[in-house]
């Protein structure tokens, strides 16, 4: 394994298992997160139904058969087929990245875990359901944000470390 030090000189640490590996907890602690509250949202509320938390939040049971902001959602039925099959590509894709990242890169490896078991979260959806749970569900009188679920957070929370990742690197 190669890993670059302050100075610019590159250290190859022999028999190492320093990778981004490491960060796959993150990945298996998101999707156990997502599959319980959808397994707790599809036990407690009917398909539509609403549990007011907050003026302007709700838990609301949502099928999406989309992508996201239900790109797709009135198609055929062969996007479910598309959508998994690309979650898939994208996921090997993750974690041979993910194998790839020194494990002293915390917030670039915990970035890509986290897009990983969003990913993933989702795909168990589809193949279980044909489509995914999405429950929390955001307003600003009668204008929604569209509805989500925890493996959405997990994916926008690092994507978004993925950019602050970038940007630390580019000073």
């Amino acid at each position: 394994m190669r890993r670059p030090d302050p100075h610019g000189a590159t250290t190859i640490v022999a028999g190492s298992r320093r990778d981004g590996l490491a960060y796959l907890w993150v990945t298996l602690l998101v999707i156990v997160l997502d599959q319980l509250t959808k397994a707790a949202i599809e036990r407690s509320l009917g398909l539509y139904q609403s549990l007011v938390v907050l003026p302007v939040f709700e838990i609301t049971r949502l099928h999406n058969s989309g992508a996201a902001f239900s790109f797709l959602a009135g198609a055929a039925g062969w996007q479910r087929w598309l959508f998994t099959a690309l979650a898939i590509i994208v996921s090997a894709a993750l974690v041979l990245w993910l194998r790839r990242i020194d494990s002293e890169a915390r917030l670039l490896a915990s970035a890509v875990a986290l897009i990983l078991g969003g990913a993933l979260g989702n795909v168990i959806d589809r193949l279980r359901l044909g489509y995914v749970i999405d429950f929390l569900n955001f307003h600003w009188g009668t204008h929604y944000f569209p509805a989500f679920n925890v493996a959405d957070s997990s994916i926008t929370i690092g994507a978004a470390l993925l950019l602050l990742d970038a940007w630390l690197e580019a000073r």
